[in-house]
């Protein structure tokens, strides 16, 4: 049997992208699948509960400051590329594809030292520091953006090809219907579905808990919160509050007349698949490599969004942008369709047809 192994982890993001690969892979034939992630967090839950394989390897990364994890995580590094290996040898893969984050940096190097054939996909705008470990290794690299293939190295710009961000098929099949039946909300009423991506957003919790008495003059407010954030207001009618919205998703999405949140890669996209138009907040500052500035900046330029930046996040801008998208169905409208342009490709299909014609050797 035909073995496909996956790589990626330490965030949702870097999971369910890879995931919509894997599940359409399943539907196009019989493979083993198999997922080499981290063998703490979030990554063995996800990967076993979508009824794939997975194997836990020791893992580290380069922070963007200064600090003893730095070193100590080489060691983790290095034990992740050996165990990597030794995995791969014995499952004996016929590709490798990494969905990026940290932990697919030993797994790509291993697999490489054994000769097997790696693909890699790049969510943000600007490629990461994975990504570029990773391009030596790889014989293909997807981009989710045109202009992304130009800050790599020109001697790998060949190898890649932009085609959108991988999203689950559910996105693509939301029903409002069914959302708003989840949420017990009625067809008259607008809703605004507030997303912090999959640990949340303090921030933007905060945003929305100071906005929250005029919002719901306009809106009834759904709220993703994060699983560690709970919301400090109880619930109404008007106010919903979640720690994580997991299968339903699609069908909040689908009823959501307004997006607020931050501008990781799983999340604009999966909004983008749905149509929705956006009002961005994404991570800045120190910490951060500012790839969610840049993701809702294209978002931005192509009409699909509205941005607070750094100081800009206030209460007051937040709550006059969405009271002007409120008043203003034709701007609703043409950021939706801009956001559904965006959105309309299946890159998880495309990806999933080149692996199959790859190791059919139908493509080099």
């Amino acid at each position: 049997m035909t073995t496909i192994a996956f790589t990626g982890g330490g965030t949702g993001g870097h999971i369910y992208p890879g995931l919509a690969i894997a599940r359409e892979l399943a539907q196009k034939g019989s493979f083993r699948l198999v997922w080499i992630g981290n063998k703490e967090g979030m990554d063995k839950r996800i990967v076993e509960d979508a009824g794939i394989e997975f194997y836990g390897i020791p893992t580290g990364k380069f922070r963007r400051y200064v600090s003893f994890k730095n070193l100590t995580d080489l060691f983790n590094i290095a034990a992740g590329f050996f165990k990597a290996r030794s995995i791969l040898s014995h499952i004996k893969p016929d590709l490798l594809f990494s969905k990026g984050g940290f932990v697919s940096v030993p797994p790509c190097a291993a697999a490489a030292s054994l000769g097997i054939p790696v693909f890699s996909h790049e969510s943000d705008y600007s490629p990461g520091l994975a990504t570029k470990l990773n391009l030596p290794f790889s014989r293909k690299l997807y981009t989710a953006y045109p202009d992304t293939i130009s800050f790599l190295p020109k001697k790998h710009q060949e190898k890649a090809s932009a085609i959108g961000n991988p999203v689950r098929a559910a996105f693509y099949n939301g029903d409002a219907a069914l959302g708003r039946q989840f949420l017990g909300i009625t067809e008259q009423e607008r809703i605004l579905l507030v997303l912090g991506g999959s640990q949340g957003a303090r921030q933007v919790n905060e945003l929305i808990e100071a906005c929250l008495p005029e919002i719901i003059k306009d809106y009834v407010v759904v709220h993703q919160t994060g699983p560690s954030q709970e919301s400090r207001i109880a619930a109404t009618d008007r106010y919903k509050a979640y720690p994580y919205i997991k299968d339903e998703l699609p069908h909040v999405l689908a009823a959501a007349d307004l997006v607020v949140g931050r501008s990781g890669a799983g999340t604009i996209w999966e909004a983008a698949t749905a149509g929705k138009p956006m009002i961005l907040i994404p991570l800045a500052g120190s910490g951060t490599r500012g790839d969610q500035v840049v993701n809702a900046e294209y978002f931005q330029r192509a009409g699909a969004a509205e941005l607070l930046i750094g100081d800009a996040a206030t209460p007051e801008n937040l709550l006059g942008l969405i009271k002007k998208l409120s008043r203003d169905s034709e701007l609703r409208g043409q950021m939706a369709a801009a956001s559904k342009k965006i959105g309309s490709v299946h890159t998880a299909q495309q990806i999933a047809e080149d692996i199959i014609n790859f190791i059919k050797g139908d493509l080099r």
